[in-house]
Parts: C-alpha cells; structure tokens; sequence
C-alpha cells in the first residue's frame, strides 16, 4: 500500500449531479445533451474543427485509420516511444508500420529523423505529443504539405498544451492535423475513467467522421428531421461513449482551469525541491522545449542507468511512494521485433531504459510527500 500513489482522479463533486440530470433528462444512451455540451466546449475553447466523443483515445485513433482508408498498401510513420494504441489503429487496418526515433532532450518524434523515412506508399505521419508537451510542428506541418501526406496528432494527454509557432501564436494541440485525439482516461488531467475525443479539422471528412461515428449510418440526417429513416452508407462502429460517461466528463471540463492549476503546483514543485529531498540521485530533470507550453500532465527523471531507475523505484516504495516507468519500444516489442528492418532507435531506447515517472495528480499534498521524502 502507497500512502502517495502514483495517480489519484480528481473529482469536482458535480459529476453525480450531472449523472443524475442526464437520467432525468430520459436519455443514458450515446448523443445527448452532454455529450453535445462537451463537444461543443472542446471546439469553441480549442478551436477545433470537429469533434467527436469516443469510448476512448484508442477508439478516437481507430475511427482517423477508418476515415482515411489505409490499407495493406500503405505506410505509416509513428514514433516508437509510444502506447501501443498508437501503432495498434494503424497496424488492425494492414498498414506497414514504419517507426521513427525520439528527440535527444525530449522524448517526442525527431522532427529530424522523419524526411528519410518518407516513401512513395506514405500516407500519413502519427505523432505523439508526449506527456502534454508539443512536437516540434513548423517542420512537420512543412512535410506534410510537401509530401501531400495526412497528418494524426495522438494527443492523449496533451489537453490545454499548446504549441508556440514560429510566428510566435500559440496553437492548441489537436488543433493542427487533419486529425487529433485524446485520452479522458483517469490518468490523464480530464477523467471520465474511460474515454476519448476525436477531433477532425479537415473539413473534407467531416460528413464521413458522421456517418462512421454513427456505426456507419446517416443517422444524424434521421435525428434532424432530414430523413424518414436513416440507413448504412459507410463503415462504422459504436464509437460513441453514453450520456453517463459524458455527464461525468462534463463536471471535469467546467473545473479545467482549476485542475490545471493544481496539478502546475504539484509540477513546478518537482522541478525547484526535488534535488533538495532526492539528493543522491542525479536524474535529469524534464526539458520543455521552447516551442512547448505544456500542460502539467507528466513529471519525469532520465536517470542516468537503468539500475539508476531501479534503485530510485526501491527508494520511493520505501518512502511509500509510487513511481512508475512508461513504454516500451514499440519497435522491440514481441509483436513487431521480427518485423522491424530498420535502424537501432538509439534515443527512444534511451526513454525505454531509464525515464521513470513520477506521482502528478490534482490533489496530490506536495507538503506530505516531502515529508515521506525526508522521513
């Protein structure tokens, strides 16, 4: 038992009124009034195009596959440090896989690296806005336009993070691809337990995303009073989450500003006192790149080795805190090993081995946890 653990939801305490207000309203199934309230915050605070609840990011992820009808022809480019639900959306549709490296300072695609990886079966780069920080996107937005390829901002904790163009205006992220999506699991800063959001900014899927998020149908001509009856007109699936899940996710939007607030307290603890509580342990701090405003979602040490990382692990369970490492290369997996042709990923590798996470959440006591520290 941990008396810090590594996560913990934040909950406003309007979640169950909401709850209870979506069952009065006759209504728990998918497309009701919450879920149109939180599409509808999403598109007017972030700017997005369009938007779509989903159970979860890796449905959100599935749905931008299925839009695009990528196939067995197709490649693409992902980066390896990554979930598996980023490469997983793309590999169920028969796409071959073709992984990219980290950043030497920051655990996000190698801007860099992507251009040599681009072939005539291309069609779309998959990037992950890891731990709510932005990818550099002035180049990647460059190539995309040059190479006429789609582009997929997996951006599952990145909710509020922000990317700073050149032409120094700050973008949300999500806002930039032709598609995005985040998580609303409880790990991340908004929580609904499981959920997700597609966003699509191309206008030219707009209709299709419809029909597809309506498990194929024109459902939503039906609801407008359009059609006698609805029908199949495209490939879909339940991807909608219900009126439940909404509600709560509701109650967690209306406090965005307060949960982002407190979760910076617990971050910019970390990066002022934890050299003061850890002072044996010489792990690298995060870096924020300067095109980055981050969103307060992740705080991690790049320890030195990997025994550093074990160590650091023992120590904070004996202090009774629980830290956590995060993936493994997807390039490395059992799955794909034998498949991969590529180069060693030396920097993404790097993440693998020696990145250990440490405890972020809303109501986390930064007062407690250094006394477990100093104890």
């Amino acid at each position: 038992m941990y008396s810090i653990p590594f996560n913990q939801p934040y909950v406003t305490r309007n979640e169950w009124v909401y709850v209870q207000d979506a069952l009065a309203q006759g209504r728990l199934s998918s497309n009701g009034k919450y879920t149109h309230k939180c599409q509808q915050f999403f598109e007017s605070t972030f700017g997005f195009r369009k938007t779509f609840l989903a159970h979860s990011c890796t449905q959100a992820l599935e749905m931008a596959a299925l839009l695009l009808n990528l196939g067995p022809e197709d490649e693409v480019i992902l980066p390896s440090y990554a979930y598996v639900s980023t490469a997983n959306a793309f590999a169920l549709r028969g796409c071959r896989l073709v992984f990219a490296d980290s950043r030497p300072d920051y655990p996000g695609i190698d801007e860099t690296e992507i251009e040599r990886l681009i072939s005539s079966r291309t069609r779309a780069i998959v990037l992950v806005h890891y731990g709510g920080v932005a990818c550099n996107m002035d180049p990647i937005l460059d190539l995309c336009k040059r190479y006429n390829l789609f582009l997929i901002e997996d951006a599952a904790a990145a909710l509020d993070g922000y990317y700073l163009s050149k032409e120094g205006d700050a973008r949300p992220l999500g806002s930039m691809g032709d598609f995005a999506t985040f998580s609303f699991h409880e790990t991340k800063n908004i929580s609904c337990g499981e959920g997700g959001l597609l966003v699509v900014n191309n206008p030219s899927f707009f209709q299709e995303a419809d029909w597809v998020w309506n498990r194929g149908t024109n459902r939503s001509d039906f609801d407008k009073g359009n059609r006698s009856s609805y029908e199949w007109v495209h490939l879909g699936s339940a991807f909608a989450p219900s009126e439940i899940a909404a509600a709560w996710l509701w109650a967690q939007l209306e406090n965005l500003a307060v949960i982002q607030k407190k979760r910076a307290v617990v971050w910019h603890w970390y990066q002022t006192h934890l050299k003061e509580v850890l002072p044996s342990f010489s792990g690298q701090l995060p870096v924020i790149p300067t095109f980055a405003r981050q969103n307060f979602n992740t705080f991690y040490l790049l320890m030195d080795q990997r025994r550093d990382r074990e160590d650091l692990i023992a120590y904070l369970k004996s202090k009774e805190v629980l830290s956590v490492f995060h993936y493994r290369c997807l390039h490395l997996s059992p799955y794909f090993r034998d498949k991969y042709q590529g180069k060693p990923l030396v920097e993404a590798e790097k993440y693998q081995d020696r990145l250990l996470r440490l405890p972020v959440f809303a109501d986390l006591d930064v007062n407690r946890l250094e006394k477990k520290l100093l104890s």
